[in-house]
């Protein structure tokens, strides 16, 4: 408001105006008030000026990524994987399709759900509480980065998969755009923080940053931790540096 007067005012007294000591009329009054509010418009959300996604943080529950030649082991030659349900980010699915994982000493976990599209590797991703029930230890890993971690057994309706590698619990990690990126003050695999509100406080400290033109601004954590810090649709949530 006080940007508009003082815009009136040095309208009004510019001695080449015609208008010095005269009356505006409304289409130079509305001229004045558009360019007063463009400038506040301008200087409201540097999240706006960067094109910066709002944040969503999502709990993943557990589920496996496989290679076309995977797919084609558990549910016959030439089987394709059907999309069930769209997920937050580009062109990635949750499918129809669904197997069961054998652990240890046997133990079973049946249904795991399979995420498409197919990939050029194979990995199960686990909570703690999952790991605990199979009878394994499970490392927390940045998913791809499976050299090392332990392999299990996959049963679909037209064979058997055995892995030697690819059980893990995927870190908490953040999908951005080089615009989130760049808001943040950040770059591709290095680290945040997600402040989490709610009734418990809570803050991840170690939530690796992965930066992708394609990608939405999105957190993943498991649903361990998204249980542990009470997670909810009204729960407030910052991602920090």
């Amino acid at each position: 408001m006080w940007e508009i007067l003082g815009l009136l005012s040095q309208f009004q007294q510019k001695p080449n105006s015609g208008l010095m000591n005269s009356t505006l009329n409304r289409a130079q009054i509305e001229q004045l008030v558009r360019t007063s509010l463009s400038r506040q418009t301008e200087a409201v959300s540097p999240i706006a000026k960067v094109g910066a996604n709002p944040l969503v943080v999502n709990s993943s529950a557990r589920h496996c990524h496989l290679s076309q030649e995977a797919v084609e082991i558990l549910f016959g030659k030439g089987h394709e994987l059907k999309p069930m349900k769209m997920l937050y980010q580009k062109d990635q699915y949750a499918a129809q399709e669904s197997v069961t994982l054998i652990g240890p000493r046997s133990r079973v976990i049946s249904n795991l759900r399979i995420l498409g599209p197919c990939r050029d590797f194979n990995q199960v991703e686990l909570s703690y509480t999952d790991s605990i029930s199979l009878g394994f230890k499970v490392p927390v890993t940045n998913s791809g980065n499976i050299a090392g971690t332990p392999g299990c057994m996959l049963m679909g309706p037209a064979g058997f998969l055995e892995m030697e590698e690819g059980a893990i619990r995927a870190a908490p990690h953040v999908h951005m755009a080089p615009a989130d990126a760049a808001f943040y003050g950040v770059e591709n695999k290095s680290y945040m923080k997600l402040r989490v509100g709610g009734d418990l406080g809570v803050t991840f400290d170690r939530i690796f940053v992965r930066v992708d033109p394609s990608f939405k601004l999105e957190v993943h954590i498991d649903t361990d931790e998204a249980n542990a810090c009470g997670l909810g649709p009204d729960v407030k949530c910052e991602l920090i540096k």
